[in-house]
């Protein structure tokens, strides 16, 4: 992956290091397919100048001009597009009867290999390795995305799965994620058992914190939740017990 050097660029630990390819702090692509990610049309042959990890210059071959300091890197052929900003992601996978196992290895590899540069953990069964991947990321000392790290689910009574809190009441909600706020997550999931008072109360408590709460909702409707200030919705009608 390119690393294009910058001042706020951490320094890399060397698991990090054999994932750069290119790191000099002036990059020319040249030749290139362009796709600006605003829904315009795919524009061939392109220079893209890349100075100290920042984007200086997009244009037509011939009408951008190439620093003499510039590490050059002809991409006749390749396409270029912004890194996926992924929002529904998890950095753990399921291993049956009820049990999830942490992939924080392979995951974020992954993520970057599919051209994800930024993901919000929607949902965490192990929020401290969620958010101790994340420093660990920040700090560059793994390779990975940029995370949004979600607390763990905040669910009522009736789910088997042994790593979910089953919430007693929406001062239990309240506390929760206040908890996890202070603890540096920075967005909130509910999940499919929780009760319109604790939901009401979870989204008060995040919102007075500045921070967002989404749901993989059932015994609370889509409306319902809508009413209470839910900020996102997942899985769509899938999900919708309206």
């Amino acid at each position: 992956m390119p690393q294009f050097g910058s001042a706020q660029t951490p320094t890399l630990s060397p698991q990090v290091r054999e994932f750069v390819s290119v790191d000099a702090p002036v990059v020319a692509l040249t030749n290139a397919r362009v796709i600006d990610g605003t829904g315009a049309a795919a524009r061939d042959g392109q220079v893209i100048v890349i100075r100290d990890g920042l984007i200086q210059a997009v244009g037509k071959v011939g009408s951008i001009d190439i620093p003499g300091d510039a590490e050059i890197h002809d991409l006749s052929g390749r396409t270029v597009l912004p890194g996926y900003v992924m929002v529904h992601e998890h950095m753990f996978y399921p291993a049956g009867r009820g049990a999830y196992n942490s992939m924080t290895f392979s995951f974020p590899r992954l993520y970057l290999a599919g051209g994800a540069t930024t993901v919000r953990t929607s949902g965490a069964m192990n929020p401290y390795a969620d958010l101790n991947l994340k420093r660990a990321i920040d700090a560059g000392q793994i390779p990975g995305p940029k995370m949004d790290v979600t607390g763990p689910y905040l669910n009522g009574p009736g789910l088997p799965i042994l790593a979910v809190k089953a919430l007693s009441g929406p001062d239990d909600a309240r506390k929760m994620v206040n908890y996890w706020a202070n603890e540096g997550v920075t967005s909130f999931k509910a999940y499919m058992q929780i009760s319109r008072a604790e939901l009401g109360a979870a989204i008060d408590e995040a919102h007075n914190r500045g921070l967002k709460l989404t749901g993989h909702l059932c015994s609370v409707t889509f409306r319902e939740a809508a009413e209470l200030g839910i900020d996102d919705l997942e899985h769509g009608f899938l999900a919708s017990t309206d």
